[in-house]
């Protein structure tokens, strides 16, 4: 108790001095609690696209949607929902509600999704997932009944991969692929290789081939260059792929630990696809 209470002592002795100094500073910054608060205030937004005004991209949707007759299912996974520069959106924007549905989650059971499953029974649908059982859609698209419907993982290349391997309803339509060397256009985010392409990039590839109209192409693809065009003039940089990068001694990241991820930049390196 006696300890306590000295201590309480050299307590009170020392706040003396250091109240005083306190005081001088309060009254320096007198001035400054009078000052009003500047509140913050949020940049207006469009109501069509929720973007900054300034940065719109209604301007590159189209007037109206297109009218197409294939239908569009987008199996997007729940990772890409959260991320601010999405493509799937400005998809949305140029086609009928009806013809682009986006469906999120993981797994995708026939219980929960009777529709989807209905939709994947249907000899008229395809899905877009390149491998070695894909044929050439271009080739497909030839002998291939309308209207039809195609179907699209929205995700990372591993997460697309898990979504495939194990939903098994999307084993069941018919596999295809885009067999055509083409850059991405979507150069504000890092893709594997130089020829990986955005879902929005797919699905205008796509919808040109089975609809037989390249202005459908042109049209889809507008509000990604323009929304590429913005953020490289607001700072953003160009991001190469990972092949590019590897290639050229410009990937500055540690390699990875985990071999599988280690081979699969290896078979980058030497032009093998994966």
């Amino acid at each position: 108790m006696e300890a306590a209470a000295a201590g309480s002592e050299e307590s009170g002795a020392a706040e003396g001095p250091v109240g005083t100094a306190a005081g001088r500073e309060d009254g320096g910054c007198e001035g400054l609690w009078e000052l009003p608060v500047e509140h913050c205030v949020r940049r207006a937004e469009c109501g069509r696209c929720r973007r900054p005004q300034k940065v719109c991209l209604c301007p590159f949707f189209p007037v109206h949607p297109l009218k197409v007759s294939t239908c569009l299912y987008i199996i997007q996974h729940p990772a890409e929902e959260s991320r601010v520069l999405r493509t799937v959106p400005l998809l949305t924007a140029c086609l009928p509600g009806d013809k682009c549905k986006v469906l999120i989650g993981r797994r995708f059971g026939e219980d929960r999704y009777p529709e989807l499953a209905a939709v994947c029974r249907n000899s008229n649908t395809l899905i877009l997932y390149p491998g070695a059982e894909a044929a050439n859609l271009e080739e497909v698209a030839l002998i291939f009944p309308s209207p039809s419907t195609i179907i699209i993982i929205d995700g990372t290349w591993s997460q697309a991969k898990d979504i495939f391997y194990k939903n098994s309803l999307f084993r069941l339509p018919k596999q295809v692929q885009l067999k055509m060397s083409i850059s991405s256009q979507y150069v504000i985010r890092t893709q594997p290789t130089n020829t990986c392409l955005s879902t929005l990039e797919c699905a205008a590839i796509a919808l040109a081939i089975m609809e037989k109209n390249d202005g459908i192409q042109e049209t889809i693809l507008r509000p990604l260059q323009a929304l590429c065009s913005f953020q490289l003039q607001h700072g953003a940089q160009i991001h190469h792929s990972k092949e590019h990068l590897l290639k050229n001694g410009l990937y500055d990241k540690p390699m990875p630990k985990n071999k599988r991820k280690l081979k699969r930049m290896e078979l980058l390196v030497n032009n093998v696809k994966i």
